[in-house]
């Protein structure tokens, strides 16, 4: 549904100062982005190709032809995701490139990456598998951090696997492998370990409108209860005498986990939070 902020967007000025054009943004962001006048700043100045610096120098400025700048914003405030809009997103300490059809990376994953990391650094780890690849971030951060490493890269869909070789190749990384396939049904040979986000949201879970009408369902939802893909990765990992699996969670999942584990004879495992307190992911040592 478009915003009726825009019904009569022929009346929005092509031609203002920068302080203006600003002021004019915040107004027609306020009811869809918590920070309307930061993204109101990063918008003009992806648009403007100038640094948020330089609008402050300049906000007296006068800037014309800004219909494509109104059509960014309107996209913003029809809820699209920022990253969709500019086609790029700060992960870690990289910038990927990213596109509506695939997942766009969250901070809470970092915390992932850093358990990974530390196991990496102190086990004998040579060979890993990522499952659920998306735009290739968890892969990258790693294969970037340990270029001794081999990593393996899987996904089920065509989009998240070219984007993901995109960002691949945009830092000329040589030791990842992207495989179609789905979990590690088409991986052989040896793994020391196994890391995934996978979809892990139970199906018809509410979600706020810039994720549930723009990002990929087939990434967020993982069955009826959410768990299911997590508890096909464990298992999986199990069976091929697999070292160490790493994966995010959902918030409330601890304790089904928990007694899945039980369940199935595992007993070395540990449970980590994200920075607000919540439970979001664990660790198994097989």
């Amino acid at each position: 549904m478009k915003n009726p902020n825009f019904k009569k967007r022929g009346f929005l000025p092509l031609s203002m100062t920068i302080s203006e054009a600003l002021n004019k943004a915040r107004v027609l962001l306020s009811d869809s982005c918590p920070r309307p006048q930061l993204e109101a700043q990063l918008l003009l100045a992806y648009f403007l190709e100038k640094d948020r610096i330089y609008l402050t120098l300049h906000d007296r400025e006068e800037i014309e032809h800004l219909e494509d700048f109104w059509r960014l914003i309107e996209r913003r405030a029809n809820h699209e995701p920022f990253e969709y809009i500019v086609g790029k997103v700060s992960f870690y300490d990289s910038e990927l490139f990213i596109h509506q059809g695939v997942l766009i990376p969250r901070p809470e994953t970092e915390i992932l990456i850093d358990r990974v990391a530390q196991i990496i650094a102190n086990a004998n780890i040579k060979r890993i598998v990522e499952i659920g690849v998306g735009s290739g971030a968890i892969s990258i951060v790693l294969a970037r951090t340990f270029p001794h490493l081999t990593i393996i890269a899987t996904d089920l869909y065509e989009a998240p696997l070219k984007l993901a070789q995109k960002n691949i190749d945009h830092f000329g990384i040589k030791n990842i492998q992207l495989i179609q396939s789905h979990l590690m049904d088409r991986i052989e040979g040896t793994i020391d370990l196994v890391v995934s986000n996978p979809p892990y949201i139970a199906n018809g879970f509410a979600l706020e409108k810039n994720v549930k009408d723009y990002e990929p369902h087939s990434a967020l939802f993982g069955g009826e209860v959410g768990d299911e893909l997590l508890k096909a990765i464990i298992l999986d990992t199990q069976k091929r005498g697999i070292g160490y699996l790493a994966c995010e969670m959902g918030y409330d999942q601890k304790e089904p986990l928990k007694s899945f584990f039980a369940q199935h004879a595992i007993e070395s495992f540990e449970f980590y939070q994200d920075l607000a307190g919540l439970d979001r992911g664990f660790v198994v040592r097989f």
